[in-house]
């Protein structure tokens, strides 16, 4: 039988959401972190060659900078595990060599930001180099984890079940995340996470909807968030495919 998920965002940009699963057991939540960090594969830097490098630091501190710069990844189906795109720079200062700067052999495969500081380099340093970048996934390093930031908490009900006794004094009530509010969903920080400033002078219960689980998700700009969340399931869904074939066998 088909499992039925029921997706809503709550705030979407372009590289961060905040959305809401309902449907999902916490061990599901936990493999879709799992998956998102450490399972889709990005394209990094892997190895670079140094034509002319006259700044002030070494070669391997400049490809430990160009390693971490994050690059854009095509659709799977557009490039395989072996494929190498080669990255080229060539700045000569007085000039801050920025990840703008880089070259790249293939148009799918840019720098994800340009604005990232690789050398500030003075009048007379050169710094010219080619990088060869490669596909892994983040559990086999850092630099290729498209996601910068997972992280879920479960959606919380809040009812109000009465007014506070005339002379208590209203104590603050901090809760983070995302609440449910008679059918309405609301980040917490629209009211500074402070479910007193919400409810003045209200008595509230407060408890966990089961199998709802919000999640908040950062992309390096590797990808948007909804192919990262995509191909964290698809890798998932692979791995179960090829459990499955091994029990038959």
């Amino acid at each position: 039988m088909t499992e039925e998920y029921d997706v809503e965002f709550v705030e979407r940009e372009d590289r961060s959401a905040r959305f809401l699963v309902r449907g999902v057991t916490p061990a599901f939540a936990n493999g879709i972190r799992r998956a998102m960090l450490a399972d889709v594969p990005t394209f990094a830097v892997d190895t670079v060659r140094f034509v002319e490098n006259s700044s002030v630091m070494f070669d391997e501190q400049l490809a430990l900078r160009l390693g971490l710069v994050p690059l854009t990844t095509p659709p799977e189906g557009e490039f395989g595990e072996d494929d190498v795109v080669t990255l080229s720079i060539d700045v000569e200062g007085p000039a801050t060599a920025y990840s703008g700067d880089l070259v790249s052999s293939d148009d799918l495969v840019q720098p994800a930001e340009e604005n990232v500081p690789i050398i500030d380099l003075k009048d007379g340093q050169r710094l010219e180099a080619e990088a060869d970048a490669s596909v892994d996934r983040g559990k086999t390093h850092a630099k290729h984890q498209g996601a910068v930031a997972v992280g879920y908490r479960h959606l919380q009900r809040v009812d109000v079940v009465g007014d506070i006794a005339e002379f208590d004094d209203p104590e603050s009530q901090i809760v983070r995340g995302v609440i449910e509010d008679d059918g309405e969903l609301v980040p917490t920080s629209e009211f500074d996470h402070d479910l007193s400033q919400r409810y003045p002078g209200k008595e509230l219960s407060l408890e966990d909807v089961p199998n709802a689980f919000v999640f908040h998700v950062e992309t390096d700009g590797s990808f948007s968030v909804e192919e990262l969340v995509t191909r964290a399931a698809d890798t998932i869904e692979a791995r179960a495919t090829d459990l499955e074939d091994a029990v038959q066998l």
